[in-house]
């Protein structure tokens, strides 16, 4: 069924929110606050009560804050919300560019020295608060209570659904082995653990606290011995009892900030997502700033979590071939709508019986919606896919086995010159990623370039990241991996990412093709070198009709004829009728 878990967006209800927060500040005698999208977990995503940015702002995209003083209020947003942030916030919210411009900049600009700025210590990692304090030494940021939540009088209480298990055959490794292998190279007494997905990794279990991620709000210490405290809203963790065992002592949520003040000896935290309240707990600990140590081990998966997610990607193509089929035959009566296409989709995932949830709430943008990087429709904004116009869909799933994440765009009707030029730009770097070879220990920085260089030629570009990590029906954006120009991380076998690149003209339409990639092992080169390359997991068709062939190479045109070929070898058992038929003809040779 249609819906959005988001906080509305009312921009009419901006000017009263943000003069209620500054009468708290003048209260709290500060000069600013700071109102990040965050949790005490640092995750992407929050749930409904911890929605605080979107609240008082309006703004519903899944990065960015808010700096309000007396006299401004900056909502600081990046290159994938610059269009939608001027239809969310009200004109008392100044939209930033961002990173371009700091936080520290913009602070240094629009407020004076000795300035007071509050912040609530659980909703933002040590290291943002330390960059900040060594940026502007002469300005003091102050630990507080959440003024929002002073003023938030219908704030939803805290997620309560229990807790489940993921059964050894899609985690692959028991949580107790995963427990001893990690403690031996755990450099410190214990570790801190703050973020769900690594909790539910190293514990195999699952949740229902964040819509569209089966993630388990909670807390560990992780102990040196193997041994793992968990913090947990009450009766959270009573249906799993005998799946932790006795390695895993249970307590309430409540119980954490004294638990974590009562900690002595070295102590490990990760800097980059353990909230700043932790270090101010930690006064007789010493305190190891070092990664999550769940982070890497989760993102190299293992052999049965590679099996989940081809099964996964299997499963979700044919239902992604029969949605375009349907699509293909629809669109052109010229009767749907934006929520149409995505109450279909939805409909055809669940057909499968295997579907526990979408994995996000579906990108569906028609026409100039499509240039809107992560739209999503409303009843407000629901528009006609119209003849002529491209369809963007952007969309996945959550199966027991896997995750899945597949952007289509095609066209309905005729497209113009333009719109194959561009997407066939964009579809040249996508297999120029798909086709990739490099050595051990090179990151996503330095793969990035090659999704981008068929764009880059023609003066094009696009404002986000190229591929994400993903997870083990866990979270669809996962680290430490990515393929952007900020990622260092080496990438591994067993590693699965994205690989997305696009091009969006504002006010016109949006192109973004996505599939789901491995890091595999590739034959040795002449030197020896011990080499990496991708395996494609996601096989669903392109829209041919996109296709510019003049633009290929040979090398592309066979890759596409393969990759298509591959897509009806892999899918015609599961599909019949007339979407077979669309099937063989969607992956003609070109």
């Amino acid at each position: 069924m249609f819906q959005t878990f988001e906080i509305s967006s009312n921009p009419s209800q901006g000017p009263d929110r943000l003069t209620a927060l500054r009468a708290q500040m003048t209260s709290q005698q500060i000069d600013a606050f700071f109102v990040p999208r965050a949790d005490a977990h640092m995750g992407e995503y929050v749930a409904p009560r911890d929605a605080r940015l979107s609240w008082l702002t309006g703004f519903t995209g899944s990065a960015g804050f808010c700096i309000a003083t007396q006299d401004i209020a900056g909502v600081f947003i990046d290159g994938r919300y610059r269009v939608q942030v001027r239809d969310q916030v009200s004109d008392v919210f100044t939209p930033v560019h961002w990173p371009e411009i700091s936080a520290a900049d913009w602070i240094a600009e629009n407020l004076p020295k000795g300035c007071i700025i509050g912040f609530d210590p659980w909703l933002h990692p040590v290291d943002e608060i330390e960059t900040l304090r060594t940026a502007l030494p002469e300005v003091t940021f102050k630990p507080i209570d959440n003024l929002i939540d002073h003023i938030w009088t219908d704030q939803s209480s805290a997620p309560t659904a229990a807790f489940f298990a993921q059964k050894i055959n899609h985690a692959g490794e028991t949580s107790r082995e995963k427990c001893v292998r990690l403690a031996k190279d755990l450099k410190a007494d214990c570790a801190i653990i703050t973020q769900p997905d690594s909790i539910a990794w190293l514990l195999n279990i699952r949740g229902a606290d964040i819509e569209r991620n089966p993630v388990p709000q909670a807390f560990a210490i992780f102990d040196k011995s193997g041994t793992v405290e968990l913090f947990a809203g009450a009766g959270k963790t009573a249906d799993i009892a005998d799946h932790l065992g006795d390695e895993v002592i249970c307590h309430d949520i409540s119980q954490f900030a004294d638990a974590v003040g009562s900690l002595e000896g070295k102590v490990q935290l990760d800097p980059k997502t353990a909230p700043e309240a932790l270090r101010l707990a930690l006064a007789g600990a010493t305190i190891k700033h070092a990664p999550d140590p769940c982070l890497l081990p989760k993102a190299i998966k293992n052999a049965a979590e590679i099996a989940g997610a081809k099964a996964a990607a299997k499963r979700d193509g044919a239902a992604m071939v029969r949605f375009l089929a349907w699509l293909d035959a629809e669109a052109p009566n010229g009767a749907l709508t934006e929520i149409d296409v995505v109450k279909k989709l939805e409909s055809f995932r669940r057909e499968t019986n295997a579907l526990r949830d979408v994995s996000f709430e579906t990108i569906c943008g028609a026409g100039a919606h499509g240039a809107i990087v992560h739209y999503r429709v409303t009843e407000a904004t629901n528009a006609p896919v119209k003849s002529g116009e491209l369809l963007l869909v952007d969309s996945g799933g959550q199966y027991v086995d896997g995750t899945t994440d597949i952007t289509r765009t095609v066209i309905v009707g005729d497209p113009t010159e333009e719109h194959r030029m561009c997407y066939t730009r964009v579809l040249q770097g996508m297999i120029a990623l798909s086709r990739a070879q490099f050595p051990k220990g090179v990151g996503g920085q330095h793969l990035d370039a090659l999704a981008r260089f068929p764009l880059w030629t023609a003066g094009m570009d696009y404002d986000h990241g190229t591929g994400h990590g993903i997870g083990s029906y866990l979270s669809v954006h996962e680290g430490p991996q990515s393929i952007s120009r900020k990622s260092n991380i080496a990438l591994a076998q067993g590693m699965i990412l994205s690989n997305e690149p696009g091009y969006y003209r504002e006010g016109s339409f949006g192109i973004r093709i996505e599939n789901l990639i491995t890091v595999v092992p590739a034959a040795k080169g002449v030197d020896d070198r011990d080499m990496l390359a991708f395996e494609t997991l996601t096989l669903v068709p392109l829209d041919r009709r996109l296709i510019n062939v003049s633009l290929l190479s040979n090398d592309e045109r066979d890759w596409i004829d393969a990759y298509h070929q591959a897509t009806v070898n892999l899918l015609k058992e599961d599909i019949i009728g007339a979407a077979h038929n669309w099937l063989v003809q969607a992956c003609a040779p070109l």
